[in-house]
């Protein structure tokens, strides 16, 4: 397949070459777009000592992503195709090295030895293809196959690598647990709804033209990667809703470390009233008068 050669994957274009094939599913890209400068918007609201560099680049990948795809809608061929797959991959490799790392505490070798395996493995399921009565990785004389779940097959591994470091964090009470959850679930209905387009091209219709649910799959996937910035800068492995007492305190910050600590009364304990007798002390007092 030449760089230039068309690509018709999609219910909107179906085989019209035409820039303008896809007016939703360009017009959606959008979504993607403000997703990135409200992931701007973010990390400059955060007190510069708080700031790292790859806050700011999680919102420059998110542009490059909506630019990518905006790019694919348009022009439709190989080429295009690949400046749109790209920024993704790079995402989600940049976004496992950073939950590892900083929100999991792995160290840099293990992360990156666990990133690359993710890559491979997602390498090895975009090989897989399904056709009648086949599932696999077809030989090449094998006709009639095609990606399973009209391409979305590749995105398994990052929603199951998504849902497993979410719920680690949320056994160990991180702050970002939730909206890494969240960005979950919203990740499996877009997957659905891409998976879904073709089979439902005549059933969605705008102004008379077969739109199907890919533009669905954009808006949701811009929402899920605000959810996954903001999640960035809840911060290291101790930021916690409530700190294990397991954790050491070096790594904790001051608040923290106070939450933790034993409480000490300074309050000095009462003395006994030196008039009272041997025999008073004794006695039990009753809260009722005689």
């Amino acid at each position: 397949m030449t760089l230039g050669e068309h690509v018709f994957l999609y219910c909107e274009r179906g085989t019209n070459e035409a820039l303008l094939a896809e007016p939703v599913n360009a017009l959606s890209n959008g979504a993607f777009l403000l997703a990135a400068l409200a992931g701007f918007f973010l990390v400059l609201r955060q007190p510069e000592e708080e700031r790292n560099a790859d806050q700011f680049l999680l919102p420059v990948i998110v542009l490059f992503i909506g630019l990518g795809s905006l790019a694919f809608h348009l022009y439709a061929n190989s080429a295009a195709q690949l400046f749109d797959v790209v920024p993704i991959g790079v995402f989600m490799l940049a976004y496992l090295s950073l939950a590892l790392n900083r929100f999991l505490g792995v160290p840099p070798a293990t992360t990156a030895f666990l990133v690359i395996g993710f890559a491979a493995i997602a390498a090895i399921v975009l090989q897989v293809r399904c056709g009648q009565d086949f599932i696999g990785f077809p030989p090449a004389d094998l006709t009639g196959v095609k990606p399973c779940l009209n391409g979305s097959l590749g995105y398994l591994p990052a929603l199951a690598a998504l849902i497993v470091v979410g719920l680690v964090l949320s056994e160990r009470g991180h702050k970002a647990a939730p909206w890494l959850l969240w960005a979950a679930a919203i990740f499996t209905v877009s997957i659905t709804l891409r998976s879904l387009d073709l089979a439902l091209c005549d059933k969605v219709v705008i102004q008379g033209r077969n739109t199907g649910t890919h533009a669905a799959w954009h808006v949701l996937n811009a929402l899920a990667l605000f959810l996954l910035m903001r999640a960035s800068l809840e911060g290291g492995p101790a930021v916690s809703v409530k700190p294990h007492a397991e954790t050491p305190v070096e790594f904790l910050r001051p608040e923290e470390v106070e939450a933790v600590r034993e409480p000490v009364s300074l309050t000095p304990a009462a003395e006994p009233d030196e008039a009272e007798t041997e025999d008073e002390k004794r006695e039990p007092k009753s809260f009722f008068p005689a």
